[in-house]
């Protein structure tokens, strides 16, 4: 890392730490309550010029290194601030790299400076209440009518869902060709015929608002495909990467955290006479998380700069999101126990790392996926 981007980092870091300490810490409580952030939370990101800070500056970002993204998703994350980092990523993460990467300039112009400002929240519309993984089998459909295309369909668990104002929508354009017939649409989401549910309830990551979207003979212009006709597979797997580091990032950033919560706490509480710090169970336990976060932010660091020279792989992205989650739920799961019955209370912060874990083993390709693509790459299909 050259010294000009690590002075960037840490003037970013202090930047985002401020912004945290001022603008979420005293809130976060309520918006877990309230299962969403506020919509105008977004507008002080955006004020802020903490969203999409890697795109060029004609759309009004930062024009930063791709670290900073991560950076600024890293310290949401290592504070507690799961389901924020989650929101964050979709949006300034990965709904900004693909109309950037896919989209055209006129594409780019009409929606970027919007999400770099917070005055639109994207959100990606993939998963089905029958598809998840298996994107061959989706039913959304989008049917060309003249100038324009007809969206029907359905899509479940999509973070940002309740705010969004953008959706890239995935739909099935030649039925035929299972998922080499799928395409990808920049939906405007205040167009008739779109429709948001109620906000999912989930165990963990409650300030991340989850919806489900209904699409009903909703009609786009021509103009509103992302990429080529057909191509929605190819981009998809194009932008797993990028998508799967991010999960990464959290992934070691959360384990961080809880580390850091629990040493604090075991030099405070006492048992037996003695801080709990003083057991060797307890002393071996944080040794072996400090050493299992280790591991895995080596492996980040190392996928980090495969990524900046476009050399991360698929089975790099699957390696990577498979190890660095599962050691996330290990370490916070050791961590929890450290704190005994308190750990169990939503009085302690721990908890919230706890169940805010959970999903990181299922969301964007479960661990069995994860394996399965990285067996392919041994023994083949």
């Amino acid at each position: 890392m050259s010294d000009n981007v690590a002075e960037e980092l840490e003037l970013f870091r202090s930047m985002i730490l401020r912004f945290l300490e001022q603008e979420v810490s005293p809130y976060y409580e309520q918006w877990e309550s309230d299962h969403q952030i506020p919509r105008a939370f977004w507008n002080a990101m955006g004020q802020a010029g903490i969203l999409c800070v890697d795109l060029p500056e004609k759309y009004g970002a930062a024009g930063t290194n791709y670290q900073i993204n991560q950076l600024i998703a890293w310290e949401m994350s290592r504070l507690g601030y799961g389901g924020l980092a989650t929101n964050y990523n979709i949006h300034a993460n990965i709904v900004s790299s693909y109309i950037y990467n896919i989209g055209t300039e006129t594409q780019r112009q009409k929606w970027l400076p919007g999400m770099v400002s917070g005055d639109v929240v994207a959100c990606l519309a993939m998963t089905e209440p029958s598809a998840g993984s298996d994107l061959a089998s989706l039913r959304t459909s989008a049917v060309k009518d003249g100038d324009e295309w007809v969206i029907n369909g359905s899509k479940v668990f999509i973070t940002n869902g309740i705010h969004a104002d953008l959706a890239i929508v995935c739909a099935k354009t030649d039925p035929s060709a299972g998922a080499k017939g799928i395409s990808l649409f920049l939906v405007d989401t205040h167009l008739p015929g779109f429709a948001k549910g109620q906000s999912i309830k989930k165990i963990g990551q409650h300030a991340s608002d989850t919806a489900e979207l209904f699409f009903d003979n909703l009609r786009v212009p021509q103009d509103a495909i992302l990429g080529e006709e057909n191509r929605g597979f190819f981009y998809l797997m194009q932008e797993l990467p990028r998508e799967r580091l991010g999960c990464a990032t959290q992934a070691v950033a959360q384990a961080q955290g809880a580390l850091e919560l629990t040493a604090e706490y075991v030099q405070e509480r006492k048992a037996f006479g003695q801080n709990v710090s003083k057991f060797q169970n307890t002393r071996f336990k944080l040794a072996e998380a400090k050493t299992e976060i280790a591991l895995s932010r080596a492996l980040l660091d190392q996928n980090m700069a495969k990524f900046e020279k476009d050399k991360m792989s698929a089975e790099d992205a699957a390696i990577l999101k498979l190890a660095t989650t599962e050691m996330q739920l290990r370490v916070v799961n050791e961590c929890l126990q450290l704190f005994g019955g308190y750990g169990y209370t939503t009085e302690y912060p721990i908890s919230r790392y706890y169940v805010d874990a959970r999903i990181q083993t299922i969301y964007a390709g479960s661990s069995e996926i994860m394996k399965e693509v990285i067996s392919r790459g041994i023994v083949g299909r």
